[in-house]
């Protein structure tokens, strides 16, 4: 496990609780590089990608728009859902009160993974010894025959990156090309404040500059901890169709209600509430959630530009988590791009 003296993710935790500081504030105390921009009614403060000193620096998410916190009239959405990081867990474990998080797993806020196939671009044609690609990662080394999406791959190239801060915004470009396998691209991802609107954009652009088709899915995992509620029956999840899941969920847990998926009760110790949300159609207009806390008077609209190829709920009694998948086939030399939008809101007295 990592200890205070690594200054990573189990040292800004403890100064947070050493010295009773929110965790957000240990999270920007440490050495971590990381920007800050603000709109005036969001202020938000987002890590940078960095090989040596990031934050995050697992081989599973994209290491680019990872939001450390974002404040809005006093609520706070994000930060981290685990107590400490230790490289022998295979994804989170449960320690006492505590949950030990693995390196890959370790990420806070909104951030998104790519897939293809359910593990990464060019793995299935990849030998052992060869090398694969994680979209906003770089480019690994494939050293077992199964993928698994937790496990901390060898870098062997993480493309060149460059960032440039605004005010307002922040925007992240990864050059990569991978002459072994045919992939390569160019990343662009801005993450935007709407000037007079509680609001933050996530635009993309990916360009295919190599010899081989990229398909993928890529999706958002929103970990949501928001003013650090556990969720529960305070929370409601609604989306715009009525919802069917595929396997029964526990009855004492949760529930489906039409278009709204509930909390019978606050999770805590082990519970763990992991679905699929299906029902949804081929239209944007369905790539729509809305989270609301009663209790804290506080909730957020999450709306894609793109049909869901998946939607996904994972929740443990630390975060939430609604993860809308998108797909993408990009030609040699073709660019596709996706947008989505946060907005963040507080509900009237009579909604408490």
């Amino acid at each position: 496990m990592y200890s205070l003296f690594d200054m990573t993710w189990a040292a800004q935790l403890t100064c947070a609780a050493l010295f009773g500081l929110p965790a957000g504030w240990a999270l920007m105390a440490a050495e971590n590089p990381h920007a800050e921009i603000t709109n005036g009614q969001l202020r938000l403060n987002v890590y940078l990608p960095d090989a040596s000193k990031g934050f995050y620096r697992g081989t599973r998410f994209d290491w680019s728009g990872e939001v450390a916190n974002l404040e809005y009239k006093g609520h706070n959405y994000y930060g981290p859902w685990f107590n400490a990081v230790d490289p022998k867990v295979h994804d989170y474990r449960y320690a006492g009160p505590e949950i030990i998080a693995s390196p890959c797993s370790a990420a806070a806020g909104p951030v998104e993974e790519f897939q293809t196939n359910g593990s990464a671009l060019g793995w299935d044609e990849a030998k052992v010894g060869g090398t694969f690609i994680k979209i906003g990662v770089g480019v690994l080394r494939k050293d077992t025959p199964n993928y698994d999406y937790v496990k901390q791959y060898e870098i062997v190239d993480p493309g060149k990156w460059t960032v440039e801060r605004h005010q307002d915004s922040i925007e992240f470009l990864q050059e990569l090309a991978d002459p072994s396998s045919g992939y390569g691209y160019v990343y662009r991802k801005t993450v935007r404040l709407i000037d007079g609107k509680a609001e933050m954009v996530l635009e993309h652009i990916l360009r295919n500059t190599g010899r081989r088709a990229i398909r993928s899915e890529v999706y958002n995992h929103n970990f949501l901890v928001l003013d650090h509620q556990p969720p529960g029956p305070d929370f409601t999840i609604s989306v715009p169709f009525q919802i069917r899941v595929p396997h029964p969920l526990n009855s004492e847990l949760a529930e489906v209600r039409r278009n709204r998926f509930v909390y019978l009760k606050v999770l805590q110790n082990e519970d763990m509430v992991q679905t699929l949300l299906e029902g949804f159609s081929d239209s944007p207009q369905d790539n729509e959630i809305r989270i609301e806390n009663q209790k804290v008077g506080a909730g957020m609209r999450i709306t894609g530009d793109h049909p869901l190829s998946r939607l996904n709920l994972w929740s443990i009694r630390a975060v939430l988590s609604l993860e809308p998948f998108i797909s993408t086939n990009i030609e040699p030399g073709s660019e596709f791009s996706w947008k989505a939008s946060y907005e963040y809101y507080t509900l009237p007295p009579s909604a408490k």
